[in-house]
């Protein structure tokens, strides 16, 4: 009988476990050795950048004119010019690091209670948080020693040297809080040891192999510092979800009654199968953020692509080979009462899923129509979602000392933090018509041999200031004169990087889309099935994105979680979780609809084979959907306002789909669809349909020489 390429996979690997288990070993060591050594090259701001503001960047990259990195120290006082001696301590401290340049003297406020010293970083802007630390200790020092004044420091160095610590703290407790958190989810899954560690161990040198290899493209592809977190929260819960299906459906048919053998090339030719058609199906999706004109997206397709591929590679090669060489002894470490109750859960077949499977298929109608208003009643406060490139201050959470740093001197001296910055250039920087234009702006610095000019204006009115600085001061003074000057700054990104953003997805959704439906279509032989999967994803996306809005927009029940409103959402977030959402949802999709195929495919009618294939996958999509909400809530906890909307995001629509979605939608629009999923259509009959798993049951001879 014909054997699928996941059967074969794992039949080799059960054949050469030897040679499976050590070259997977190899691959990873030497990719993490290899990877490491190389260090990861970070994109530059052009690289980052869209528009405007990053033309502006390229053209200070083209020109080797490297900007230093600014930094500010504003002295408070309860009386005018009481912060004079505190002040002088303080650029005298600063001055003594040997770190800065450009030290200026300290600019008073309106009423004289506050001075703003500023100074510049020496060196390359882009490792100034490497070298910030001495001036840190030396304004802490001042801050120590005069009680009498606050001292608040904000720069590009600073909030640089934050952001680094902050993200290797956090990312160390993801590690360390995610891996145990799993291992328990899945002693309790499988109530032994040995079946636990599988795949939590197999996920996590998933990771290091793809942390390896994703260093070695940096080269090539410059990455933001984010993406290593974002590759871990995608491979490590993709990872272990992985090898819980196969995991799973090889000890359901031991259970069954089949030798080890036959029940190992059952779990191939199906969880396997469907381990293949979800992680081709995730990697495609993936692959859809490369169409967003962006760099930051373009390596998180790629982070993402390379963990996913990893983890499905090793699901479905070294997985069979461990549980071929382990044989009974996978359930060496028994917990007595977990065992026991796991055994009596697969004679239950079905357990609390089974019974609540029973009012949905007999009253269809009415419970996909509550679903579908749970859904949209989640998905409605969406509807006002405003994104935007959170700044430092949003990012790290109103009480921290950079965030208070940032809104003190933002108040005092508007514009100061964040101003706006104009590059011009021209054939002659000096020619009459340029020179007269410059001259109508304060804070000109001209670079007369590259030809490029570089102006600060400040921006005590926000977007609205923005705005007028674009649309009219600046083509009012530069138009007519051969120039070409563009604005740049934090304020002008965001806005250049969420116009770019809101242009991408269009082609990002409708990529995504598309391909969903082609690979359904392949998988199911069902444009039915194939429609009905994309507007299941779209439910659990519209939902997330009506909770995230709720929650860190809106701020209800921000508190509840250890966050704060936001005001608006990353501007990356949306187009990211859309991408994921519609990968990962294809984990459950499809071992859900793979085993009510199988039932249907014996003959039994489209109600019967929905109730088996449901109960049947129960309690492997039950296990795998905790511990991707409880990897994706480990996200939600961290400190950073971005990877909290993305953990929180996630985990919601991870929930809402394998409950609300796979455990209520699908069985009741799948019974009410009856028949109709598998329509016979010539061009769809050629296709090739899902291996059945009873193929290898008895009455079947099992495939030779295994």
């Amino acid at each position: 009988m014909r054997s699928n390429l996941a059967a074969r996979i794992g039949v080799w690997s059960a054949h050469h476990r030897k040679t499976a288990i050590l070259g997977w070993l190899l691959f990873v060591v030497l990719a993490t050795g290899i990877g490491g050594a190389s260090g990861m090259i970070e994109m530059s701001e052009s690289e980052n950048g869209a528009g405007d503001s990053a033309r502006a960047a390229r053209i200070l990259d083209d020109a080797g004119l490297s900007r230093p990195a600014g930094e500010m120290v504003m002295v408070s006082a309860r009386r005018a010019g009481q912060w004079r001696q505190a002040a002088a301590e303080l650029r005298t401290a600063v001055a003594r690091t040997g770190q800065v340049q450009n030290l200026a003297a300290p600019v008073a406020s309106k009423d004289g209670k506050d001075a703003l010293i500023t100074f510049d970083m020496k060196g390359d802007a882009a490792s100034s948080a490497d070298r910030v630390q001495p001036v840190l200790d030396a304004v802490s020092g001042v801050r120590a020693d005069r009680p009498d004044v606050t001292v608040y420091q904000f720069g590009e160095a600073s909030a640089g040297k934050w952001l680094g610590d902050l993200l290797s703290k956090d990312f160390r407790s993801a590690e360390f809080t995610a891996v145990p958190l799993a291992l328990g989810i899945l002693l309790v899954a499988f109530g032994a040891v040995v079946a636990a560690l599988l795949p939590v161990g197999l996920a996590l040198t998933a990771c290091m192999a793809a942390f390896g290899l994703l260093t070695l493209a940096s080269h090539r592809l410059h990455l933001f510092q984010t993406t290593y977190s974002v590759m871990f929260l995608m491979g490590f819960a993709v990872g272990v979800d992985y090898c819980l299906f196969y995991l799973r459906r090889e000890r359901d048919e031991r259970a069954a009654g089949h030798d080890a053998g036959t029940a190992l090339r059952i779990a191939a030719a199906t969880s396997g199968r469907s381990v293949l058609v979800s992680g081709l199906t995730v990697m495609v999706a993936m692959a859809g953020m490369f169409l967003s004109g962006l760099m930051l997206f373009k390596g998180f397709a790629l982070a993402t692509i390379v963990v996913v591929f990893i983890a499905m590679l090793g699901s479905v090669t070294v997985l069979p080979a461990l549980l071929s060489w382990l044989g009974d002894r996978t359930d060496a470490g028994r917990v007595p009462f977990l065992a026991r109750r796991r055994t009596r859960g697969v004679r239950r077949s079905g357990g609390i899923a089974g019974t609540l499977l029973g009012p949905v298929l007999s009253r269809p109608k009415f419970f996909a129509a509550g679903a579908v208003v749970v859904l949209l009643s989640l998905a409605a406060p969406a509807l006002g979602m405003k994104t935007e490139q959170l700044g430092m201050e949003k990012q790290f959470g109103s009480s921290s000392q950079l965030s208070v740093a940032y809104r003190h001197i933002a108040h005092t001296f508007p514009g100061g933090p964040a101003p706006a910055r104009v590059v011009v250039q021209a054939d002659d920087i000096g020619a009459p018509r340029v020179r007269a234009a410059l001259s109508g702006f304060d804070g000109v610095t001209v670079h007369k041999k590259q030809n490029v000019a570089e102006i600060e204006v400040p921006l005590p009115g926000g977007r609205a200031a923005l705005a007028e600085l674009r649309d009219h001061r600046v083509p009012a003074a530069f138009g007519g004169t051969g120039a070409r000057a563009y604005v740049t700054g934090e304020l002008a990104g965001s806005v250049d990087f969420t116009a770019q953003l809101k242009r991408g997805i269009v082609p990002v959704f409708a990529f995504i889309t598309v391909v969903t439906f082609l690979l359904m279509l392949f998988c199911f032989r069902s444009w039915v099935i194939a429609v009905t999967s994309i507007l299941l994803n779209l439910g659990s996306v519209a939902a997330a994105y009506g909770v995230m809005t709720a929650v860190f927009q809106y701020g209800w029940g921000a508190s509840l979680i250890g966050s704060e409103k936001a005001g608006a959402i990353e501007s990356w977030m949306p187009l990211f979780v859309l991408v994921v959402l519609f990968g990962l949802s294809m984990d459950y999709h499809v071992f859900v609809v793979s085993r009510i195929r199988e039932a249907h495919d014996r003959g039994l009618s489209t109600g019967e084979a929905v109730g088996e294939g449901i109960r049947r996958t129960a309690g492997a999509v039950t296990g795998a959907a905790v511990i991707m909400v409880a990897v994706f809530s480990v996200f939600g906890t961290l400190s950073m306002q971005d990877m909290q909307q993305m953990g929180v995001g996630l985990a919601v629509a991870v929930l809402l789909d394998a409950t609300v979605v796979r455990m209520v939608l699908l069985p009741s629009v799948m019974t009410l669809l009856g028949e109709r999923n598998w329509p016979a259509r010539k061009g769809s009959a050629r296709l090739p349909g899902p291996e059945r798993g009873d193929e290898y049951d008895e009455g079947h001879r099992a495939p030779a020489g295994v």
